[in-house]
């Protein structure tokens, strides 16, 4: 969990899958390329890369995206996601990692203030 990120995401209007992922990988590079510029730039050598269309590489070029296609395909993939930090040994409750949504479906809570229950907002 420390070196990846699982995310489940909705497309609305004309935003396909993988635009949605373009845009995400794109904004979060140039954060994460600018942030170590001014914080640790020290680090930033070790995302240098040797390609014609960029100068630093900071997410995988082929990132898996799996279609979850019906409600019990959705509920295997968040379930996994909300297990995966106790695998990595990084909490003992789902709940208790800081960057997971179990805390939102567990308690209701939504630290990010942008998430919305698959059922709907209602849940």
């Amino acid at each position: 969990m420390r070196n990846h990120i699982h995310l489940i995401w909705q497309p609305i209007l004309e935003y396909t899958p993988d635009k949605i992922q373009h845009s995400l990988m794109s904004f979060t590079a140039h954060k994460f390329k600018k942030d170590l510029q001014q914080n640790h730039p020290e680090v930033l050598s070790k995302f240098k890369v040797n390609a014609p269309d960029r100068a630093y590489q900071f997410w995988e070029r082929n990132a898996l995206g799996i279609d979850l296609f019906n409600e019990e395909v959705f509920i295997q993939k968040l379930e996994y996601i909300h297990g995966n930090p106790l695998k990595a040994g990084l909490c003992t409750m789902p709940d208790a990692y800081y960057y997971s949504s179990a805390k939102f479906y567990e308690c209701g809570l939504d630290d990010f203030e942008m998430l919305t229950h698959y059922k709907g907002s209602n849940g």
